[in-house]
């Protein structure tokens, strides 16, 4: 037992320095960075035990397993000399005719650069897996949650002070002066839907901090500042400040999309979690237009980097658009097992057209259209599958179980719509350090989003001397419903 204990203490630390750290060394888009994460969620992973998961869990496990099976059979097709039933890329053939010399065929257009490519997906898999088993104990998902929020916070105020004193800058590296907010992100898109990720897990402690204040049953609207706003406690306030540095963060990152999405999931998670409190369809369209309203409110007087980029480029740019259709085309010529993982900057030239497409195009800017490319229609398909299958269980425990045991679900609900929305247009998920953050707080929500597997769950909390503000958030745990 004494084991047990210590093997999920040991993987609860392991993840949650990985949440914490992954952020940090420039969004973790080096390869060694990416080693690092997966050496320690694989050492999580392997110390962790699942026989006490219960069935459900063990079932999103072995779901998991599965896609990573069609990964390597499509890796194994990428990256053999001989593919069972992948036919190689033609390229080979007319490169062999052009150099005049004969050289090996191979199904990826460039040779074993789906092996290089593989740690940022091994990453995110070994995330997610974790993020389940850990998250399966209140708690442990709990503390989790707060982990990601007070390193978003920590990350939030560097970017500002940053921008504002040495914009040429970030942590130890030089790059071009800019008014953006990024954090320790290279690109202001990624920095967005990680400060619009914690603002979310933020909003919905303050929710849940907010109502804990307020009378039981419907809301009276017109007694709520008396309850909540005029005697505000230590913990309410310091989740209202927390929200606040990571909604600034995320208004000063002037993304487009990423604050766009964003403000649609807060508005959305808000209304979710205070929907059984409305008693009319008017109340809760109410609540919507209230909710919507605020935050657009903050975006049009702190928000000035996204006003000026809807004024210059508009809501879309066709660039993209062009972009998506030669993306398409590399689609209908590889459907079956893809162009190879990461093979994009590679075989994006031979199909680009169009006169907007301007620069080097290394990246889709949509991710499941790059995935459908890299690795095929079927393999892409299972992907987006597994994630709908992911998203309806969060939905689902997020509407049906009581009020208590709703916020991790929640949460993992809406980091997993901010990432999966704002990669339809650009690359979020294709960051490590975003991907890793993003995958471990939905591996918790799905943890979360069944019956406990046990009524003692919740009472380990070894971490709450080191995050004190959110000490009585995690109190009283040990009977989730």
């Amino acid at each position: 037992m004494k084991a047990q204990i210590g093997a999920n203490r040991l993987a609860s630390y392991l993840l949650f320095a990985t949440a914490a750290g992954a952020p940090f060394p420039f969004g973790s888009e080096d390869a060694t960075d990416v080693l690092f994460w997966c050496l320690l969620l694989g050492i999580a992973a392997i110390s962790t035990p699942v026989r006490e998961l219960g069935k459900p869990r063990q079932a999103l496990l072995l779901g998991i397993g599965f896609i990573v099976i069609c990964y390597g059979f499509v890796l194994h097709e990428q990256l053999s000399d001989s593919p069972w039933i992948a036919a190689p890329d033609p390229l080979w053939s007319q490169a062999s005719r052009l150099l005049g010399i004969e050289l090996a065929p191979a199904v990826a257009a460039a040779k074993y650069e789906p092996f290089y490519d593989l740690g940022p997906p091994l990453a995110a898999i070994l995330a997610l897996a974790v993020g389940l088993v850990v998250g399966s104990d209140r708690s442990r998902a709990r503390q989790l949650l707060l982990v990601v929020g007070w390193s978003g916070v920590a990350y939030a105020l560097y970017g500002i002070i940053n921008t504002v004193v040495e914009p040429g800058m970030i942590l130890w590296r030089a790059r071009t002066p800019t008014s953006y907010v990024t954090g320790t992100f290279v690109n202001e898109n990624t920095a967005a839907t990680y400060f619009g990720s914690c603002s979310a897990i933020w909003l919905l402690i303050l929710a849940e901090r907010v109502r804990e204040r307020l009378p039981k049953g419907m809301l009276n609207w017109n007694h709520l500042s008396q309850h909540s706003l005029f005697t505000p406690r230590r913990n309410t306030a310091l989740a209202f400040l927390a929200f606040f540095i990571c909604f600034v963060a995320l208004l000063m990152t002037g993304s487009r999309a990423g604050v766009t999405v964003s403000i649609i999931m807060l508005a959305a998670a808000t209304t979710a979690y205070f929907r059984r409190d409305l008693s009319k369809r008017r109340g809760l369209a109410l609540s919507v237009v209230s909710a919507v309203g605020i935050l657009l409110l903050f975006e049009q007087f702190l928000g000035d980097g996204v006003n000026l980029h809807f004024d210059t480029k508009g809501i879309s740019d066709e660039g993209r658009f062009a972009a998506y259709r030669s993306t398409l085309q590399m689609i209908a010529d590889h459907p079956w097992f893809g162009t190879g993982l990461g093979t994009f900057v590679w075989s994006f030239p031979r199909y680009r057209g169009g006169e907007d497409l301007t620069g080097v195009w290394d990246l889709a800017h949509c991710t499941p259209l790059e995935l459908a490319s890299d690795l095929g229609i079927p393999l892409a398909t299972v992907i987006a599958l597994g994630w709908i299958l992911a998203l309806l269980l969060l939905a689902r425990a997020a509407t049906r179980r009581r009020r208590d045991g709703i916020t991790i679900p929640l949460a993992g609900l809406s980091v997993g719509l901010i990432g999966i929305l704002h990669s339809m247009v650009d690359f979020s998920l294709q960051i490590p350090g975003y991907a890793i953050v993003a995958f471990c707080v939905v591996g918790a929500g799905l943890g979360q989003a069944f019956e406990p597997c046990s009524r003692n769950e919740g009472k380990r909390q070894p971490l709450t001397s080191l995050i004190k503000p959110g000490i009585s958030w995690v109190k009283n745990s040990s009977l989730d419903c």
